[in-house]
């Protein structure tokens, strides 16, 4: 129905600029046409006027003298017979004045006039103007258009000359292609509409086509499908294109969707399990105390095994809305980082690593100090929990021009290439037989986490590996002061400030 809607709305758009269009045309045409007929019909005149005063100028040089004198001073003045003759073959209103302001001549035309209609005529005449002037006379039921001329006698006397025609000529033929402007113009009009709905449709065809493909894509299960590429243009192909990457996104989101759900529930599905069955145990009638403490112990313990697992999902999951303060300050990394290295070594010690950290240049950045301290327990350990005993986490701080690198480098038994891609996915881990079943069994959330704070404060995570020669994990923070010191796109918030810390206990989550 939209779709139908734009082509009408083109369709009537295209219809009222046609029009427009046509009016503007009929108008120009019209006022064009006129302007041409006017001065067409002005030279009519004009040579009228002018054959007129070279009649009467040759009858003079052949010495015949155009005007009829009579004995008798009160008769009539006239024109020769031969004038006469001559003036009654000319076209339109002629009238010739003698000196004394009489007429001498005047044309069928003028003298059918009316009363009124000469009296205009005869004065219009005499205040016409000498020379190529011209002068329009409205009459009764006509317009004209009037010359004047003189032929001079002597230096007292002159004939005056006038010559006009009727304009009723360039009215009709004004009125003619008027009359066929509007008798074509309705045609044109359709046409036109008719032209503009089937372009219109024409053009809308392929995006029919590609809403048909995208509604065919309801729900997560027909995400794989994509839309064709066409050659209906380059902006319809840029469409399709743009839709296809939008609709790949939204495949990805829904398979991380899936997996996260699946991987969530697995994990909360065995710790219920197994309080399921130290609970019953420890309600068994045939249980001792003994009995009955290892069970509630071990229930506990798989009690806050799920509060991790819950409290770092709701980390990522704040994170992702973007609605997860952090407390921005100076923080100085050195003294964090060698708090880091102590703890690092009293797990490496129960581990029997070996902890190295010889290389620390202190460095300022502006972040949430517990949640970078939680960044680097996480890596270091991290590190422990997957080196062999007997092996080496070496820990370094070092500062460059705008940024410092904190990074946790480990003997351990490393990530395959073809595992790399996906070691900040959550609930990801390269060996999961072995690490649910091993006392390493994570939840998968931790290096998720880790990647959102370094992100979070304008830097990055990195990791270099390989399989069976441990890994290093590198953290990249801009400098206070420097470019990208401050928290960027969806992690920056405005903390209030009498909001307290938010309680980490509990967040250490490593992989």
């Amino acid at each position: 129905m939209a779709m139908r809607s734009i082509r009408a709305r083109l369709t009537w758009a295209w219809t009222a600029a046609s029009i427009g269009s046509l009016l503007v045309f009929s108008v120009a045409l019209l006022a064009v046409r006129r302007e041409i007929l006017f001065q067409q019909l002005e030279e009519r005149v004009q040579n009228e006027a002018q054959h007129i005063v070279k009649a009467i100028e040759l009858a003079r040089t052949t010495g015949t003298e155009p005007m009829l004198v009579k004995e008798d001073p009160l008769a009539a003045r006239s024109v020769g017979q031969r004038m006469g003759a001559f003036l009654s073959l000319l076209d339109g209103y002629v009238l010739v004045q003698d000196s004394t302001g009489y007429d001498i001549y005047a044309s069928p035309q003028v003298s059918t006039l009316s009363v009124s209609d000469r009296d205009r005529f005869s004065r219009s005449a005499r205040e016409s103007r000498v020379g190529n002037g011209m002068q329009r006379v409205r009459l009764f039921n006509d317009e004209v258009l009037l010359a004047a001329r003189d032929v001079p006698l002597s230096d007292d006397a002159k004939y005056r000359v006038y010559a006009a025609l009727s304009t009723r000529e360039i009215d009709e033929s004004l009125d003619s292609i008027a009359n066929t402007m509007f008798v074509v113009s309705p045609i044109l009009v359709i046409v036109s509409m008719l032209f503009a709905w089937v372009i219109a449709g024409r053009a809308f065809r392929p995006i029919d086509r590609i809403i048909d493909q995208v509604e065919a894509i309801t729900d997560g299960r027909s995400l794989h499908r994509r839309l064709a590429i066409g050659a209906a243009g380059e902006e319809l192909a840029r469409l399709s294109a743009t839709l296809n990457a939008f609709i790949e996104r939204i495949e990805t989101s829904f398979g991380a969707l899936r997996r996260f759900t699946a991987d969530a529930s697995h994990e909360l599905k065995t710790p219920l399990a197994v309080m399921r069955a130290d609970v019953e145990r420890a309600m068994s009638p045939s249980s001792s105390e003994t009995d009955q403490a290892v069970a509630l112990e071990e229930a506990l313990q798989q009690v806050t095994r799920m509060a991790d697992l819950v409290d770092s999902l709701l980390t990522l999951a704040r994170a992702d809305e973007g609605r997860f303060d952090l407390y921005r300050e100076p923080v100085e990394l050195a003294p964090l980082a060698r708090e880091v290295v102590e703890t690092a070594r009293l797990l490496g010690e129960d581990a029997g690593l070996v902890i190295l950290a010889e290389h620390f240049e202190n460095a300022e950045v502006l972040g949430d100090l517990t949640r970078l301290r939680q960044l680097f327990l996480n890596l270091v350990t991290n590190a422990i929990k997957y080196t062999p005993r007997g092996g080496t986490v070496e820990i370094s701080l070092q500062r460059d021009e705008e940024v410092v690198r904190f990074a946790v480098r480990d003997t351990g038994i490393g990530i395959a290439a073809a595992d790399l891609p996906y070691v900040f996915e959550r609930f990801w881990r390269a060996d999961r037989v072995r690490s649910r079943a091993s006392e390493r069994g994570g939840f998968g959330l931790g290096l998720a986490i880790s990647q959102w704070i370094a992100q979070a404060h304008g830097g990055s995570l990195e990791v270099q590996s390989r399989l069976g020669r441990g890994s290093t994990f590198t953290v990249t923070l801009p400098l206070a002061g420097a470019p990208g010191s401050g928290m960027t796109g969806e992690y920056q918030s405005i903390v209030n400030s009498t909001e307290g810390p938010i309680d980490m206990n509990g967040m250490l989550t490593a992989d």
